[in-house]
């Protein structure tokens, strides 16, 4: 079955919520305290979830991928973060699939969405951070024409340390 990927609406943020919730005590046990994972909240993440679209007048683009009219995902992107690159750097801020649909094409064709607004708007590198220990974002990442640039960032929850990479990936 064939995947949709088109900009996101308000209507998709209770699905938006689901997946980022679903996705990150999916993508991270083991990475980061399970009692923070515990208490994410799909209702509590609904809020934000608007409050991040709203953001689309600042240059963040969100994105969503269907699957027979059901959001299996979701993409961020846009101005990239920290100071240290020139203001065209783009950085995708979050992917992620529902764990029901990792495998079936749903974070592939988010990815090539991405890649390909990016390229044609004339954005020369996107960026991504990634957790230096979730060795399947990594290779998902990779596989997508990413590599890891050297940079590295502390990030910590709950006191544990979860340090990041910055993925890069030159498009012109």
């Amino acid at each position: 079955m064939d995947v949709y990927v088109r900009e996101m609406t308000e209507a998709d943020c209770p699905a938006v919520a689901e997946i980022r919730v679903l996705g990150w005590q999916f993508a991270y046990a083991g990475l980061i305290p399970q009692s923070y994972l515990d208490a994410m909240s799909v209702i509590d993440d609904r809020e934000r979830c608007r409050d991040r679209l709203a953001r689309a007048a600042q240059g963040v683009v969100a994105l969503v991928a269907e699957r027979a009219g059901t959001v299996v995902g979701w993409a961020s992107f846009g101005p990239y973060r920290d100071g240290d690159l020139p203001p065209t750097a783009t950085e995708l801020y979050a992917l992620y699939v529902h764990p029901d649909h990792i495998g079936t094409g749903a974070g592939r064709a988010l990815a090539a969405e991405v890649v390909a607004r990016c390229s044609a708007s004339g954005t020369p590198r996107l960026l991504l951070w990634v957790l230096k220990g979730n060795s399947r974002a990594r290779r998902f990442y990779e596989l997508a024409g990413f590599a890891p640039d050297g940079a590295e960032e502390p990030f910590e929850v709950e006191g544990v340390p979860v340090p990041e990479v910055r993925y890069a990936r030159t498009l012109h």
